[in-house]
């Protein structure tokens, strides 16, 4: 593993892998402050003499487009230090994805990883993009000739032996970032995040903590903590997880540029991790990996995903590697909500029993909750309907978008989107995300439930899932399910007509008859999905749709 590839950072220092050790990690995060705030008294002084004298009263955004390395956590925690907000912009980004980021959040400056500097210069050569050649910086990668980078920003306030920055005061309502939403369907969206809101999530993570302790089984106990980072810091789970928490209590992060399975496996085993944190995608690629059954899983004593649906049988192939008692924990946030909305409570907690196999948690610290029917008023225990939340953790709407303001945010709620049933005892359980369940027959039709049945299969054909609709149904805008499967290795044993000819018939026992898969089964060598996990049904829906079209064209 290469010296880019890990990366320790430790709670109050920051160190390296292999590279020459740095100072306190407090006093760092005043130099790097001091670089952003800091602009040589000199009239006409240009960023090569010195910093770039961002001063906090709001009229700078600064974007990041760069993969996990220390330098993208320095400047978060500094820009964080001298308020002012930043744009998280996906390093998976298109040219038309990039100028969509930069004219949305309206970003004055940029700092980019040398590899994506190309992309970036490309992107700006749009009109509406107002970003100069002079005020993008590299961030990690160089020097490069003819661009300034942060480490010799550092270097410049080192020499002028420039006093440190203080951290700057900041309101609740003070702009701290903006963070793209997913995307899935349509364009994203830029979420609002105050410093407010981190300060109340952070507690959030805390108050859990605290009470969960007593409760936590004895394997995760004394130990400390050690965690290999994949997941993007400019997402959401991965901001929060390795940055804006990972200073809570004492730990050591391992930082992965970016997730490479083989690597990761490596990881684990080298660096002895204690707890995994991931999104269901990469447990996908886990438990499919050659290497997945041959690597020592021992020392984990904790596992958690959030950011998309684990479903039971990836969680099940998962732990069967690990030792019996590690503990196995799904979440459910999302970034209108700053990280997280509902926990898993342990046995004990709150003095409740066992929790139910299937739920996804209770509500965070400081939350409310509803369960909403589709003509506004609340559903009963056991009823599903759309999840709205509200609390101090929760965004104030999306940057420059009060359409979008006025679907999501009503009056002080946040509508999420997801379809959830919750019963007696305040447990929450997830049925579907909103926008993907199907109407078949004025019938509602839950695509996850079509897919967690496939799964379920007693032969295990199906590796990977997605259900989706698709035209075909008794009216013009009446979709129905198709199925895009992922063979598992029994799958290939058996054959692809033989397997979907067994999955048919098991389906169609399983399910009424509404819900069958009228739209076929399609076997795919993988399912798009985003960065993060979350499966990009469209995707599959548009070129089925194309290919169906150009069929009915020839015909």
């Amino acid at each position: 593993m290469s010296c880019l590839d890990a990366q320790i950072r430790r709670s109050g220092r920051i160190t390296p892998f292999k590279l020459k050790k740095r100072p306190d990690g407090r006093e760092r995060s005043k130099s790097c402050a001091t670089v952003l705030a800091w602009a040589p008294p000199l009239f006409g002084a240009q960023v090569s003499d010195g910093g770039l004298g961002l001063h906090g009263r709001g009229d700078e955004i600064i974007g990041l487009v760069g993969e996990n390395t220390l330098e993208y956590i320095e400047v978060i925690l500094s820009l964080l230090m001298v308020t002012t907000p930043f744009a998280l912009i996906s390093t998976h980004s298109t040219r038309f994805e990039l100028v969509h980021a930069l004219k949305l959040t309206k970003a004055t400056r940029l700092f980019v990883d040398v590899k994506l500097l190309k992309n970036i210069l490309a992107a700006i050569e749009d009109p509406d993009v107002n970003i100069t050649l002079d005020r993008i910086y590299i961030l990690s990668g160089g020097p490069v000739d003819g661009w300034k980078s942060f480490s010799q920003m550092i270097d410049n306030v080192k020499r002028n032996k420039v006093p440190l920055q203080l951290v700057r005061p900041a309101n609740r309502d003070t702009l701290a970032y903006l963070i793209m939403s997913s995307g899935t369907s349509g364009l994203p969206k830029a979420v609002m995040i105050t410093h407010g809101n981190i300060i109340s999530s952070n507690f959030q993570g805390i108050v859990v903590s605290q009470v969960a302790e007593p409760f936590s089984p004895p394997r995760t106990k004394g130990i400390h903590p050690t965690v290999i980072c994949p997941l993007p810091l400019f997402h959401t789970y991965g901001l929060h997880a390795y940055i804006l928490r990972a200073t809570l209590a004492p730990a050591t992060y391992v930082i992965l540029e970016k997730w490479n399975t083989e690597k990761y496996l490596r990881a684990i085993v080298k660096y002895r991790a204690t707890h995994v944190i991931l999104v269901p995608s990469m447990v996908h690629q886990l438990v499919n990996h050659p290497k997945f059954t041959t690597t020592d899983f021992s020392s984990i004593v904790a596992m958690h995903t959030a950011a998309a649906y684990l479903p039971p049988e990836l969680a099940a192939r998962m732990s069967r590697n690990m030792e019996e008692n590690t503990d196995i924990q799904q979440g459910y946030g999302l970034s209108e909500c700053t990280l997280s909305a509902l926990t898993r409570p342990l046995k004990g907690m709150l003095n409740m029993g066992a929790p139910p196999a299937s739920t996804t948690g209770i509500l965070g610290p400081g939350l409310e909750g509803r369960i909403v029917r589709d003509d506004g008023t609340d559903a009963a225990p056991g009823e599903v309907g759309e999840l709205w939340l509200r609390g101090p953790n929760v965004s104030p709407g999306y940057w420059n978008n009060p359409e979008a303001n006025a679907k999501t945010f009503v009056d002080g709620w946040l509508r999420t989107g997801d379809q959830f049933r919750s019963d007696e005892n305040g447990y929450f359980f997830f049925a579907d995300r909103a926008k993907d369940t199907l109407k078949v027959s004025g019938v509602q039709v839950s695509p996850k439930e079509i897919e967690d049945v496939l799964f379920a299969h007693p032969e295990k054909l199906v590796s990977d899932v997605s259900v989706a609709g698709v035209s075909g149904g008794r009216t013009v805008d009446e979709k129905v399910p198709r199925a895009w499967i992922v063979l598992s290795t029994a799958g290939k044993k058996k054959g692809d007509a033989a397997a979907i000819k067994s999955l048919m018939q098991w389906h169609q026992v399983s399910l009424s008859k509404y819900k069958w898969l009228r739209g076929g089964i399609e076997i795919v060598k993988e399912i798009p999905k985003t960065p993060t996990g979350k499966t990009m049904r469209r995707v599959l829906q548009d070129q089925y749709e194309r290919r169906a079209k150009e069929t009915k064209a020839k015909l």
